[in-house]
């Protein structure tokens, strides 16, 4: 774990540490995602292409069968 430590600015703003930076590969025009649960606050890249950076994390989770088999019990559910 490594910490960085940053200054805000009286107009509210913060730089992100080069290595940080360098490590999530952020660059200029990127997107950052800041969530507030209340006693923490985690900031999150976003990818540029967020379709591609989703592409596949379904995979081995036999989605198709399931969804067969939802419709099959709805289709049992109105003939009952």
């Amino acid at each position: 774990m490594t910490i960085y430590t940053t200054t805000i600015t009286p107009r509210a703003q913060t730089s992100v540490p080069a290595g940080i930076r360098q490590r999530y590969r952020i660059q200029s025009g990127d997107k950052l995602t800041w969530i507030d649960d209340g006693q923490t606050i985690k900031i999150v890249p976003l990818p540029k292409d967020i379709i591609q950076a989703l592409r596949g994390c379904a995979k081995g989770e036999a989605l198709t069968q399931k969804l067969l088999a939802s419709r099959q019990e709805d289709r049992d559910r109105e003939r009952a």
